[in-house]
């Protein structure tokens, strides 16, 4: 098991990635913000299955973060993330301060459109902005590749996907399946802010899901009746919903019915910690 190559410098970096690239290797980058889990650890082994190279980069992104947020108290270990992705076989790692990619005087963000509107983008303004911004600068440092990214944060996925059709970036655009709990809880770096209490009461996403994912699979297409049942989980146990919402799986628009892919998404809040999860309806396994 080596060490990855460490890197907080940008320039480092990206001479790191043209190296790789000269020597004939294949490139692939997972963008995280650390306390890594294994739903993360599960994006760098589909990395791997696409380059000879993978970087991972840990950098807890303060433009995505609103003003009333977790950014502070957002967990962070280096070393034990370094240590896990070691025994991944990760070849760089990125773990850039803010000053270093928020250089004194900056002023320039990337504005995301329709896809950022709906969803997360209602309830956390400014948060796509934040996170297009700040991946555009990622993928401009790694150079030509692939991303990684997982599918839970499914809007982020839409957006990201969009960002590189728009800014032609060099770049394949990767989405890796949910990684779940044994119990079926979405694994997410938050879940550690969660009591035993509010853990349980997790659950009421995944089986809402589920509820849903079964209907669509026994014919139902109506998102009234294909809602009701995750609207009744979520409500029973979140302190705050901010959405349950079917909207279609590529535009993230409202549908007045649900067609051969369908999007699911949830967000709430259970005490103090904000949620997501979400099913791609004729796409994904029942969660």
């Amino acid at each position: 098991m080596s060490r990855p190559e460490l890197h907080a410098s940008p320039t480092d970096f990206r001479l790191a990635c043209d190296r790789a690239r000269s020597s004939g290797a294949r490139v692939a980058l997972v963008p995280t913000m650390g306390a890594l889990h294994d739903g993360h650890l599960s994006l760098v082994r589909e990395a791997r299955r696409h380059a000879e190279v993978v970087a991972v980069s840990i950098f807890v992104n303060p433009t995505q973060f609103g003003p009333s947020e977790d950014f502070s108290r957002y967990p962070r270990d280096l070393a034990s993330d370094v240590a896990k992705l070691a025994g991944e076989s990760v070849d760089l790692v990125f773990c850039p301060d803010a000053p270093a990619m928020y250089p004194a005087g900056e002023q320039t963000r990337v504005r995301v459109g329709a896809l950022a509107e709906p969803l997360c983008g209602a309830f956390r303004p400014g948060h796509f902005e934040g996170v297009a911004t700040v991946v555009s600068k990622l993928l401009i440092l790694t150079g030509p590749a692939v991303a990684v990214f997982g599918k839970k944060d499914y809007q982020q996925l839409a957006v990201l996907r969009r960002v590189v059709v728009d800014l032609m970036l060099p770049v394949t655009i990767v989405g890796a399946g949910i990684v779940r709990e044994p119990d079926g809880l979405a694994m997410s770096s938050r879940n550690a802010y969660l009591s035993p209490e509010e853990r349980a009461r997790a659950l009421a996403l995944c089986r809402g899901l589920r509820a849903a994912h079964a209907l669509f699979s026994a014919g139902e297409r109506a998102p009234d009746a294909l809602l009701a049942p995750v609207l009744g989980e979520v409500r029973s146990a979140a302190d705050r919903v901010d959405y349950v919402s079917l909207v279609d799986a590529d535009s993230l628009a409202t549908v007045a019915r649900a067609g051969e892919r369908a999007l699911v998404a949830i967000a709430c809040h259970v005490g103090r910690t904000r949620l997501i999860d979400n099913v791609v309806l004729g796409e994904d396994p029942s969660p």
